[in-house]
Protein backbone atom coordinates (compact mmCIF):
# COMPACT_ATOMS: atom_id res chain seq x y z
CA UNK A 1 0.00 0.00 0.00
CA UNK A 2 0.94 3.30 -0.65
CA UNK A 3 2.63 5.94 2.02
CA UNK A 4 -1.00 8.10 2.02
CA UNK A 5 -2.19 6.82 5.27
CA UNK A 6 -0.60 9.40 7.60
CA UNK A 7 0.06 10.28 10.99
CA UNK A 8 -2.42 12.27 12.75
CA UNK A 9 -1.98 14.36 15.90
CA UNK A 10 -2.64 11.59 17.89
CA UNK A 11 -0.49 9.30 16.76
CA UNK A 12 -0.51 5.54 17.92
CA UNK A 13 2.57 4.75 19.38
CA UNK A 14 4.47 1.22 19.49
CA UNK A 15 2.25 -1.66 21.41
CA UNK A 16 -0.59 0.81 21.57
CA UNK A 17 -2.48 -2.15 19.65
CA UNK A 18 -2.11 -4.50 22.62
CA UNK A 19 -3.71 -7.56 21.54
CA UNK A 20 -5.83 -6.24 19.17
CA UNK A 21 -6.53 -7.80 15.77
CA UNK A 22 -7.14 -4.43 14.06
CA UNK A 23 -6.43 -0.84 15.54
CA UNK A 24 -7.36 2.39 13.35
CA UNK A 25 -7.31 5.82 14.86
CA UNK A 26 -8.43 8.66 12.69
CA UNK A 27 -8.95 7.05 9.62
CA UNK A 28 -10.25 9.22 6.75
CA UNK A 29 -11.21 8.85 3.49
CA UNK A 30 -13.12 11.13 0.54
CA UNK A 31 -13.89 10.81 -3.37
CA UNK A 32 -13.85 14.54 -4.24
CA UNK A 33 -16.25 16.77 -2.38
CA UNK A 34 -18.08 13.61 -0.97
CA UNK A 35 -16.00 12.45 2.82
CA UNK A 36 -16.73 8.88 3.48
CA UNK A 37 -14.50 7.92 6.29
CA UNK A 38 -14.20 11.49 8.69
CA UNK A 39 -11.43 9.72 11.22
CA UNK A 40 -13.08 6.41 12.81
CA UNK A 41 -11.48 5.04 15.58
CA UNK A 42 -11.56 1.03 16.13
CA UNK A 43 -9.95 -1.52 18.53
CA UNK A 44 -10.87 -5.05 17.72
CA UNK A 45 -9.46 -7.47 19.69
CA UNK A 46 -8.01 -10.64 18.64
CA UNK A 47 -10.05 -14.16 18.78
CA UNK A 48 -13.29 -11.83 18.52
CA UNK A 49 -16.63 -10.81 15.75
CA UNK A 50 -16.77 -6.88 15.06
CA UNK A 51 -19.64 -5.83 13.02
CA UNK A 52 -20.10 -2.40 11.51
CA UNK A 53 -23.03 -1.23 10.11
CA UNK A 54 -24.58 1.78 8.68
CA UNK A 55 -26.54 2.75 5.98
CA UNK A 56 -26.21 2.65 2.31
CA UNK A 57 -23.23 4.85 1.29
CA UNK A 58 -22.13 5.22 5.04
CA UNK A 59 -18.86 4.08 3.83
CA UNK A 60 -19.03 0.04 5.53
CA UNK A 61 -17.49 -1.20 2.21
CA UNK A 62 -14.45 1.77 1.90
CA UNK A 63 -13.46 0.39 5.44
CA UNK A 64 -13.36 -2.94 4.88
CA UNK A 65 -11.13 -1.80 1.64
CA UNK A 66 -8.78 0.17 3.52
CA UNK A 67 -7.72 -2.57 6.16
CA UNK A 68 -7.81 -5.18 3.65
CA UNK A 69 -4.85 -3.04 1.55
CA UNK A 70 -7.13 -2.75 -1.68
CA UNK A 71 -7.55 0.81 -1.42
CA UNK A 72 -5.22 4.08 0.35
CA UNK A 73 -7.11 5.84 3.06
CA UNK A 74 -6.24 9.76 2.90
CA UNK A 75 -5.37 9.86 6.35
CA UNK A 76 -5.21 8.40 9.56
CA UNK A 77 -3.21 5.19 10.85
CA UNK A 78 -4.25 1.70 11.14
CA UNK A 79 -2.58 -1.67 12.11
CA UNK A 80 -3.64 -4.83 11.31
CA UNK A 81 -2.16 -8.35 12.55
CA UNK A 82 0.06 -6.33 14.43
CA UNK A 83 1.24 -4.83 11.08
CA UNK A 84 1.66 -1.07 9.84
CA UNK A 85 -1.14 -0.50 7.04
CA UNK A 86 0.84 1.82 5.34
CA UNK A 87 4.16 0.27 6.51
CA UNK A 88 4.24 -2.88 5.50
CA UNK A 89 0.74 -4.28 3.32
CA UNK A 90 2.85 -7.09 2.41
CA UNK A 91 2.86 -8.56 6.46
CA UNK A 92 -1.01 -7.52 6.37
CA UNK A 93 -2.52 -9.33 3.23
CA UNK A 94 -0.09 -12.29 4.45
CA UNK A 95 -2.36 -12.13 7.70
CA UNK A 96 -5.88 -11.68 6.19
CA UNK A 97 -8.30 -13.64 3.99
CA UNK A 98 -10.94 -11.09 2.19
CA UNK A 99 -15.02 -12.56 1.57
CA UNK A 100 -17.12 -9.63 -0.31
CA UNK A 101 -20.53 -8.70 -0.97
CA UNK A 102 -20.15 -10.65 -4.47
CA UNK A 103 -18.94 -14.00 -4.62
CA UNK A 104 -15.30 -14.31 -6.09
CA UNK A 105 -15.82 -18.02 -7.18
CA UNK A 106 -15.59 -18.68 -10.69
CA UNK A 107 -18.42 -20.70 -12.49
CA UNK A 108 -16.81 -21.97 -15.48
CA UNK A 109 -14.75 -24.12 -12.84
CA UNK A 110 -15.67 -26.97 -10.40
CA UNK A 111 -15.50 -26.26 -6.75
CA UNK A 112 -12.07 -28.03 -6.52
CA UNK A 113 -10.41 -26.21 -8.92
CA UNK A 114 -11.34 -22.98 -7.34
CA UNK A 115 -9.87 -24.19 -4.19
CA UNK A 116 -6.89 -25.44 -6.17
CA UNK A 117 -6.75 -22.05 -8.31
CA UNK A 118 -6.50 -20.19 -4.32
CA UNK A 119 -3.57 -22.53 -3.20
CA UNK A 120 -1.53 -21.79 -5.90
CA UNK A 121 -1.88 -18.26 -5.66
CA UNK A 122 -0.97 -18.89 -2.13
CA UNK A 123 2.02 -20.73 -3.85
CA UNK A 124 1.38 -23.72 -1.83
CA UNK A 125 3.22 -26.62 -3.01
CA UNK A 126 0.81 -29.26 -4.92
CA UNK A 127 0.63 -31.81 -2.31
CA UNK A 128 -0.29 -29.18 0.44
CA UNK A 129 -2.44 -27.20 -1.96
CA UNK A 130 -4.47 -30.81 -2.35
CA UNK A 131 -4.36 -31.75 1.16
CA UNK A 132 -5.48 -28.35 2.43
CA UNK A 133 -8.16 -28.12 -0.34
CA UNK A 134 -9.50 -31.69 0.63
CA UNK A 135 -9.81 -30.55 4.30
CA UNK A 136 -11.38 -27.46 3.26
CA UNK A 137 -13.69 -28.79 1.04
CA UNK A 138 -14.69 -31.56 3.73
CA UNK A 139 -15.23 -28.53 6.66
CA UNK A 140 -17.67 -27.19 4.32
CA UNK A 141 -19.83 -29.81 3.53
CA UNK A 142 -18.68 -29.61 -0.69
CA UNK A 143 -16.72 -32.73 -1.00
CA UNK A 144 -19.83 -34.62 -3.10
CA UNK A 145 -20.27 -31.57 -5.26
CA UNK A 146 -16.27 -30.71 -5.66
CA UNK A 147 -16.16 -31.91 -8.88
CA UNK A 148 -19.17 -30.59 -10.29
CA UNK A 149 -19.11 -26.63 -12.06
CA UNK A 150 -19.36 -24.31 -9.56
CA UNK A 151 -22.33 -22.77 -11.57
CA UNK A 152 -24.59 -25.40 -10.78
CA UNK A 153 -23.83 -25.03 -6.80
CA UNK A 154 -26.81 -22.82 -4.78
CA UNK A 155 -26.30 -19.60 -3.17
CA UNK A 156 -25.44 -20.90 0.45
CA UNK A 157 -22.87 -23.44 -1.49
CA UNK A 158 -21.12 -21.00 -3.32
CA UNK A 159 -20.69 -18.46 -0.19
CA UNK A 160 -19.05 -21.70 1.46
CA UNK A 161 -17.27 -21.99 -1.16
CA UNK A 162 -15.87 -18.51 -1.34
CA UNK A 163 -15.16 -18.52 2.18
CA UNK A 164 -13.29 -21.76 1.84
CA UNK A 165 -11.57 -20.37 -0.79
CA UNK A 166 -10.56 -17.38 1.70
CA UNK A 167 -9.12 -19.46 4.31
CA UNK A 168 -6.95 -21.38 2.28
CA UNK A 169 -4.41 -19.14 3.05
CA UNK A 170 -5.09 -19.62 6.95
CA UNK A 171 -5.67 -16.16 7.49
CA UNK A 172 -6.00 -15.20 11.45
CA UNK A 173 -8.26 -11.85 10.41
CA UNK A 174 -11.28 -12.45 8.26
CA UNK A 175 -13.36 -9.19 6.35
CA UNK A 176 -16.31 -10.86 5.77
CA UNK A 177 -18.55 -7.70 4.02
CA UNK A 178 -22.11 -8.57 3.98
CA UNK A 179 -21.39 -12.47 3.27
CA UNK A 180 -25.19 -13.63 4.20
CA UNK A 181 -26.69 -11.15 1.49
CA UNK A 182 -29.01 -12.88 -0.67
CA UNK A 183 -29.22 -16.40 1.37
CA UNK A 184 -32.12 -18.21 2.13
CA UNK A 185 -32.83 -18.17 6.05
CA UNK A 186 -31.52 -21.78 6.45
CA UNK A 187 -28.20 -20.80 4.51
CA UNK A 188 -27.81 -17.91 6.13
CA UNK A 189 -27.88 -19.85 9.58
CA UNK A 190 -25.97 -22.12 8.50
CA UNK A 191 -22.93 -19.29 7.69
CA UNK A 192 -23.50 -18.33 11.57
CA UNK A 193 -22.60 -21.49 12.60
CA UNK A 194 -19.51 -21.75 10.13
CA UNK A 195 -18.58 -17.92 11.66
CA UNK A 196 -18.98 -19.40 15.20
CA UNK A 197 -16.42 -22.17 14.13
CA UNK A 198 -14.10 -19.51 12.94
CA UNK A 199 -13.89 -18.02 16.21
CA UNK A 200 -13.82 -20.65 18.56
CA UNK A 201 -10.20 -21.64 15.91
CA UNK A 202 -9.07 -18.20 17.11
CA UNK A 203 -9.81 -15.81 14.13
CA UNK A 204 -11.08 -12.78 14.14
CA UNK A 205 -13.70 -11.67 11.62
CA UNK A 206 -14.55 -8.33 10.75
CA UNK A 207 -18.15 -8.29 9.56
CA UNK A 208 -20.41 -5.97 7.98
CA UNK A 209 -24.23 -6.85 7.17
CA UNK A 210 -27.51 -5.72 6.17
CA UNK A 211 -29.03 -7.81 8.86
CA UNK A 212 -29.23 -6.28 12.17
CA UNK A 213 -30.14 -9.49 13.66
CA UNK A 214 -26.97 -10.89 11.95
CA UNK A 215 -24.81 -8.86 14.22
CA UNK A 216 -26.84 -9.11 17.30
CA UNK A 217 -26.38 -13.21 17.09
CA UNK A 218 -22.69 -12.92 16.01
CA UNK A 219 -21.27 -9.68 17.07
CA UNK A 220 -19.06 -9.51 20.47
CA UNK A 221 -18.89 -5.34 19.68
CA UNK A 222 -20.75 -3.55 17.22
CA UNK A 223 -19.99 -0.06 15.92
CA UNK A 224 -22.71 1.74 13.85
CA UNK A 225 -21.27 3.90 11.12
CA UNK A 226 -23.09 7.22 9.89
CA UNK A 227 -22.23 10.23 7.78
CA UNK A 228 -18.20 9.02 7.99
CA UNK A 229 -18.17 8.79 12.05
CA UNK A 230 -19.07 5.60 14.09
CA UNK A 231 -22.44 7.08 15.86
CA UNK A 232 -22.38 4.27 19.04
CA UNK A 233 -19.74 1.24 20.04
CA UNK A 234 -20.69 -1.45 22.36
CA UNK A 235 -22.47 -4.53 22.35
CA UNK A 236 -25.48 -5.34 21.53
CA UNK A 237 -26.69 -4.84 25.11
CA UNK A 238 -24.92 -1.67 25.73
CA UNK A 239 -26.06 -0.30 22.10
CA UNK A 240 -29.98 -1.14 23.18
CA UNK A 241 -29.88 0.47 26.68
CA UNK A 242 -28.62 4.17 24.77
CA UNK A 243 -32.01 4.25 23.33
CA UNK A 244 -34.97 5.47 25.29
CA UNK A 245 -38.38 2.87 25.66
CA UNK A 246 -36.99 -0.33 27.54
CA UNK A 247 -39.30 -1.01 29.95
CA UNK A 248 -40.82 -3.26 32.91
CA UNK A 249 -43.94 -4.88 31.97
CA UNK A 250 -46.15 -5.99 35.53
CA UNK A 251 -49.34 -8.14 34.36
CA UNK A 252 -52.00 -8.75 37.08
CA UNK A 253 -55.17 -10.65 37.91
CA UNK A 254 -56.33 -8.78 40.50
CA UNK A 255 -57.98 -5.27 40.21
CA UNK A 256 -56.84 -3.96 43.54
CA UNK A 257 -53.79 -5.34 43.52
CA UNK A 258 -53.34 -3.67 39.79
CA UNK A 259 -55.34 -0.36 41.33
CA UNK A 260 -52.16 -0.60 44.37
CA UNK A 261 -49.38 -0.95 42.32
CA UNK A 262 -50.64 1.97 39.74
CA UNK A 263 -51.55 4.53 42.58
CA UNK A 264 -47.76 3.35 44.63
CA UNK A 265 -45.75 3.50 41.57
CA UNK A 266 -44.67 6.83 39.48
CA UNK A 267 -44.46 7.44 35.97
CA UNK A 268 -46.48 4.26 34.96
CA UNK A 269 -48.08 3.28 31.59
CA UNK A 270 -51.23 2.07 31.98
CA UNK A 271 -53.22 -0.26 30.72
CA UNK A 272 -56.90 -0.58 32.35
CA UNK A 273 -58.30 -3.43 30.44
CA UNK A 274 -55.67 -5.73 30.48
CA UNK A 275 -54.16 -4.60 34.15
CA UNK A 276 -50.89 -4.26 32.45
CA UNK A 277 -48.13 -1.37 33.50
CA UNK A 278 -45.06 -0.46 32.35
CA UNK A 279 -42.56 0.89 34.09
CA UNK A 280 -39.63 3.27 32.09
CA UNK A 281 -36.41 0.86 32.95
CA UNK A 282 -32.91 0.85 31.08
CA UNK A 283 -33.18 -3.23 31.81
CA UNK A 284 -29.98 -3.40 33.80
CA UNK A 285 -29.63 -5.54 36.56
CA UNK A 286 -29.28 -2.74 38.99
CA UNK A 287 -32.78 -1.23 38.12
CA UNK A 288 -34.75 -4.73 38.12
CA UNK A 289 -33.47 -5.81 41.14
CA UNK A 290 -34.66 -2.27 42.64
CA UNK A 291 -38.02 -2.68 41.25
CA UNK A 292 -37.80 -6.65 42.55
CA UNK A 293 -37.05 -5.03 46.36
CA UNK A 294 -40.01 -2.24 46.00
CA UNK A 295 -42.55 -4.82 44.97
CA UNK A 296 -41.10 -7.26 48.06
CA UNK A 297 -41.24 -4.51 50.33
CA UNK A 298 -45.03 -3.31 49.44
CA UNK A 299 -45.99 -6.67 49.59
CA UNK A 300 -47.56 -6.10 46.25
CA UNK A 301 -47.09 -9.35 43.64
CA UNK A 302 -47.51 -9.22 39.52
CA UNK A 303 -48.70 -12.11 38.41
CA UNK A 304 -46.29 -11.92 35.26
CA UNK A 305 -42.97 -9.63 34.96
CA UNK A 306 -41.10 -9.15 31.71
CA UNK A 307 -38.31 -7.02 30.40
CA UNK A 308 -38.54 -5.43 27.24
CA UNK A 309 -35.43 -3.14 25.97
CA UNK A 310 -35.10 -1.87 22.37
CA UNK A 311 -33.76 -4.17 19.36
CA UNK A 312 -30.45 -3.48 17.24
CA UNK A 313 -33.66 -2.08 14.62
CA UNK A 314 -34.82 0.98 17.19
CA UNK A 315 -30.54 1.78 17.74
CA UNK A 316 -29.93 1.48 14.20
CA UNK A 317 -32.87 4.03 12.75
CA UNK A 318 -32.46 6.34 16.13
CA UNK A 319 -28.60 6.38 15.18
CA UNK A 320 -29.12 6.66 11.65
CA UNK A 321 -31.30 9.64 11.77
CA UNK A 322 -34.15 7.23 9.98
CA UNK A 323 -31.76 6.14 7.17
CA UNK A 324 -32.77 2.90 5.57
CA UNK A 325 -31.06 -0.86 6.53
CA UNK A 326 -28.47 -1.36 3.60
CA UNK A 327 -30.31 -2.66 0.41
CA UNK A 328 -28.81 -6.24 -0.45
CA UNK A 329 -28.50 -5.11 -4.52
CA UNK A 330 -26.47 -1.45 -3.45
CA UNK A 331 -22.67 -1.23 -2.56
CA UNK A 332 -21.82 1.87 -0.24
CA UNK A 333 -19.44 4.75 -2.04
CA UNK A 334 -16.73 3.11 -4.08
Amino acid sequence: MASSVMPTPRRMAAGDSGSAAISVVGLRKSYGDKTVLDGIDLRIPAGSVFALLGPNGAGKTTAVKILSTLITADGGQAQVAGRDLSADPQAVRAAIGVTGQFSAVDGLITGEENMLLMADLHHLPKREGRRVTAELLERFDLTEAAKKPASTYSGGMKRRLDIAMTLVGDPRIIFLDEPTTGLDPRSRHNMWQIIRELVSDGVTVFLTTQYLEEADELADRIAVLNDGKIAAEGTAEELKRLIPGGHVRLRFSDPATYENAATALRETQRDDEALILQVPSDGSQRELRSLLDWLDATGIEADELTVHTPDLDDVFFALTGGAGVPHQTKEDVR
